[in-house]
């Protein structure tokens, strides 16, 4: 009898050793999914931050060109139609995805360039690739060793306002006074008012350097599921 149970517990042994081998390989895979997860949330944050570096960027530079379309009849319909960004802010994406360890990347630069603008009439879109710089690291899965993650995402610059205008002469310090030279003397330019979203917007093209006090009211930047 007793040597019957020392036989049973030596029939049983091996089978807890390839239990335990079993559990702990199961608990190893987990953490590689875990690690696999983590970096594909690396390389979509890196991508978020970059295309919204670039769409931030570019709506800073469209000052000059959108304060210059209302100095013309019909220049904001045409400036909404036709402007074009070309790789505006692409050098801020690439900042903006190396402080979150990644870099601009595409496996496919003709069809799909790793920073580029669709222009729309009233919306842009810029889509941004990312490749991160790191792996997902050693794990029981041999492939994670040298496994990147790539990500996409894309920002908007977003019109807000009316393309109707309604434009009202700047004021004159001095109306009344006959001592300008009517000759030399140029018109003000007109203060166009802006129907934008929460309410109208004055918006006066002789200063541009008022710009960045009401480009976000203007064009707003914000992620799109594309």
């Amino acid at each position: 009898m007793i040597d019957r149970r020392r036989s049973d517990r030596g029939q049983a042994f091996p089978i807890y050793i390839v239990m335990v081998a079993g559990l702990l390989f199961l608990a190893f895979a987990f953490f590689a999914v875990g690690q696999a997860s983590a970096t594909r949330n690396g390389a979509q944050g890196a991508a978020d931050a970059a295309a919204l570096a670039a769409a931030q960027e570019a709506r800073k530079d469209l000052g000059v060109p959108f304060l210059a379309a209302l100095r013309t009849p019909d220049g904001l319909t045409e400036f909404l139609a036709n402007h074009r960004y070309f790789s505006a802010g692409c050098s801020d994406a690439q900042q903006l995805a190396s402080a979150n360890r990644a870099y601009l990347y595409t496996d496919d630069p003709v069809s799909r360039p790793r920073c580029r603008w669709d222009e729309g009439f009233l919306q842009d879109k810029v889509t941004v690739s990312v490749k991160t710089s790191y792996t997902v690291g050693s794990s029981v899965i041999p492939s994670t060793k040298t496994k990147h993650a790539t990500a996409t995402a894309t920002a908007v610059i977003e019109f807000r306002c009316s393309p109707e205008l309604k434009d009202v002469p700047s004021a004159d310090p001095d109306p009344g006074s006959d001592d300008k030279d009517d000759e030399g003397d140029k018109p003000d330019l007109p203060i166009s008012t802006l129907d934008c979203r929460g309410g109208s917007l004055d918006v006066d093209p002789a200063h541009p350097e008022l710009w960045a006090d009401v480009a976000k009211t203007i064009f707003a930047v914000h992620l799109i599921d594309d």
